[in-house]
């Protein structure tokens, strides 16, 4: 449910803690070019996390676009224990904001960072739920685009939340080129980066190198700009195997890996579930 309002007493228009609509904002807990992030509680007192767009995004009408699509797109796909849950979206004194469930959660990103405990117990789970949420998104008629690590919120509980639909775009029933490109180069396909049609299988090629990244804290086509990245995608005569890093992976996970990798969108999995499926065969669940 989205809706606007006209409320002109919010103490929280600055980046300060204190009312905004009908949430009370008690600590920022990440800001970005686009928007922060606080821990929230709604008007009935439970706690929540609000997404809010920053004052000087007001007059970035691409900014504004994707964070408008980012709430229409959870709005519709929310209904997933593997997905943030979506509250309501609309505009508070002109500001734009999401309201979704605050979960206890460090990005899988940040878990590499300090090198979690959980990444190494539970990585198997962590592996076939991000592949599970990315198969539900795609059979519910969207692609990500831009999914890796930062993009996956890892619990206590060692559960995943995908969260940031703001470049999902409909998934197409042929391959579509897109008027525009963002993304993240380290995670995009080499189509995506050569501006050619792309479909659902860019979000493959992502999640192949998002499981290269968690099983070898390496990534498999590195690179300091796109162009950097793409010769290395194109290339390949440095790629380095999952399992020469890491020779504890199994040889069918790493196939799978490198299936989803292949630099032509056809030799890679054709859908997320037979994906699924190989990888809950590989690590026998």
């Amino acid at each position: 449910m989205a809706f606007e309002s006209d409320n002109s007493e919010g103490t929280a228009a600055h980046g300060e803690p204190g009312q905004f609509g009908g949430y009370y904002l008690h600590e920022l807990i990440n800001s970005g070019g686009m928007a922060a992030i606080w821990i929230a509680t709604d008007p009935n007192g439970k706690t929540c996390a609000i997404k809010r767009m920053h004052p000087r995004s007001f007059f970035d009408f691409t900014s504004r676009k994707r964070f408008t699509n980012g709430c229409e797109v959870l709005s519709h796909l929310h209904d997933h224990e593997k997905v943030i849950g979506y509250m309501e979206h609309g505009k508070i004194d002109g500001c734009l904001f999401l309201a979704m469930e605050y979960v206890e959660s460090a990005n899988l990103k940040q878990a590499m960072g300090i090198a979690d405990e959980r990444l190494s117990e539970q990585v198997s789970s962590i592996l076939i739920d991000s592949a599970e949420v990315l198969e539900y998104v795609h059979e519910n008629g969207y692609m990500h685009l831009d999914f890796k690590p930062e993009n996956v919120l890892l619990t206590r509980s060692g559960n995943i939340r995908l969260v940031d639909f703001d470049l999902a775009q409909q998934r197409p029933e042929e391959p579509k080129k897109f008027p525009k490109n963002p993304g993240t180069p380290a995670y995009m396909a080499p189509e995506q980066l050569l501006r050619q049609p792309i479909d659902h299988r860019v979000d493959i090629f992502a999640f192949g190198v998002t499981a290269y990244e968690l099983l070898t804290f390496e990534k498999p086509f590195p690179g300091s700009t796109a162009d950097e990245v793409l010769k290395n995608q194109l290339d390949r005569s440095d790629f380095v195997k999952p399992r020469e890093h890491n020779p504890a992976i199994p040889a069918r996970l790493e196939a799978i890996i490198l299936k989803s990798l292949e630099t032509l969108p056809d030799q890679r999995y054709p859908f997320m579930s037979v994906l699924v499926r190989d990888l809950q065969a590989a690590l026998y669940v």
